[in-house]
Order: C-alpha cells, then sequence, then structure tokens
C-alpha cells in the first residue's frame, strides 16, 4: 500500500471537509444570496481557512454550483426512488396509481420541511431569473421532467386525465416551497401548519385526479 504523501488528505478527511463547507456555505447562500457572501465568511463559518475552501470547491461561483448540486443530489434521490414505485403502481391500477401520486408529493413535502435550505437556496435564485439561470436547467429541470414523464405515463395508460403536467408539476412544487416559508414564519403553529397544508395537496390531488383506494 502507497505511502500518503505529507500534507495530503485522506479520502474520508476530503469528503468530510468538503460536507463541512458546503453546508455552511449553503445556509450563507439561502441567508444572504450569493453577492452577500465570500469566501472567508464560508470559511469561517465551516471553521476552516480560505485555502481549504478553495481547495475543495474553487471558485465562489462553483462553490455556488456546487451547494445547488449538492441539494439536487438529495433531492433527486428521493423522488427518483418514489416515482419508481408510482411507476410500478401503474400496471395495478389507477386507484393504486393515484396512491402512489400522493405518497409521491408526501415524500416531496418532507423532504423540503427537513431541508428548508434547499427552498431559501432556491427563492434566492429566483429573485433574480435573469442570473444564473444555468442552474435550473441542471439542478431542477431534470426533476420537474421526472415527475412530468410519469404523470404523462399515467395518463397514456388511463390512470389520469393530465392535459398540462408541466403546468401541474411547477404549480405543486411552488406551493411547497410556499409552505416552506411559512414554516419559518415566526408565529402560528408548525404543526398545525403541516397538518392543514397536507391536508390540502391530499384534497387538490383528489380534485385533479380523483381519490386513492
Amino acid at each position: 500500500m502507497p505511502r500518503r504523501r505529507p500534507g495530503r488528505p485522506r479520502r474520508s478527511e476530503t469528503r468530510d471537509t468538503r460536507e463541512v463547507v458546503l453546508t455552511a456555505a449553503t445556509a450563507l447562500f439561502a441567508a444572504r444570496g450569493v453577492d452577500a457572501v465570500g469566501l472567508r465568511e464560508v470559511a469561517a463559518a465551516a471553521g476552516v481557512d480560505v485555502a481549504t475552501v478553495s481547495h475543495h470547491t474553487g471558485t465562489k461561483a462553483q462553490l455556488y454550483d456546487a451547494c445547488f448540486a449538492r441539494v439536487f443530489a438529495a433531492e433527486r434521490a428521493v423522488l427518483e426512488a418514489g416515482a419508481a414505485r408510482a411507476r410500478e403502481a401503474l400496471d395495478a391500477g389507477p386507484q393504486q396509481a393515484l396512491r402512489a401520486l400522493h405518497d409521491l408529493l408526501d415524500e416531496f413535502v418532507d423532504f423540503l420541511e427537513d431541508r428548508p435550505e434547499t427552498t431559501a437556496l432556491w427563492l434566492r435564485r429566483w429573485l433574480e431569473p435573469d442570473r444564473h439561470a444555468e442552474l435550473d436547467q441542471r439542478y431542477a429541470t431534470p426533476l420537474y421532467d421526472l415527475v412530468e414523464e410519469l404523470l404523462a405515463a399515467a395518463a397514456a395508460g388511463g390512470a389520469l386525465v393530465e392535459p398540462t403536467p408541466h403546468v401541474t408539476v411547477r404549480s405543486l412544487v411552488w406551493a411547497v416551497h410556499a409552505h416552506v416559508v411559512a414554516l419559518a414564519t415566526p408565529g402560528g403553529s408548525p404543526a398545525r401548519e403541516r397538518r392543514e397544508f397536507r391536508a390540502f395537496l391530499s384534497r387538490l390531488l383528489d380534485a385533479l385526479y380523483g381519490p386513492p383506494a
């Protein structure tokens, strides 16, 4: 086994340090936007020096991109698993397919409730729609397409009627993001907000496609 050169980080150390940096950077970019955050602030929040931040993530632009790539990977894992289960349910009949769509939406809500920085990061990006639009193409559009294709397949198989899946998916995504923002607003009852929002989504899907069995 070759000896590790002095000063060269171990693979586990590299992975852990990069994750710490990305976690800190995501929180800062989500709270203040990319222009208001410098690499020194990221380094301070992560408990490392600027050289370490640059070593693991490159320039600030590359760091910003990596933050979106990180949340995208986590979100994609959740949606791909849920969409796969929903596709399997298509062969079991309309009621099972609709139940699977309810489950997929619940899993998406769970994901964003547990990771509110994802919503905050995207909202900062969308405040300036003409800047960094390439992030949407890399880290949002593939997820929209995944669910749109699922709805189209369900419609083609007769499980539901859905003439505009792109509108439905984007509307639901924005509704969930708005819900996450509401949870972060001071006052009110988060438990009640969660309960009532999930009931609303259930009624919405039932109105669109019919109640599951």
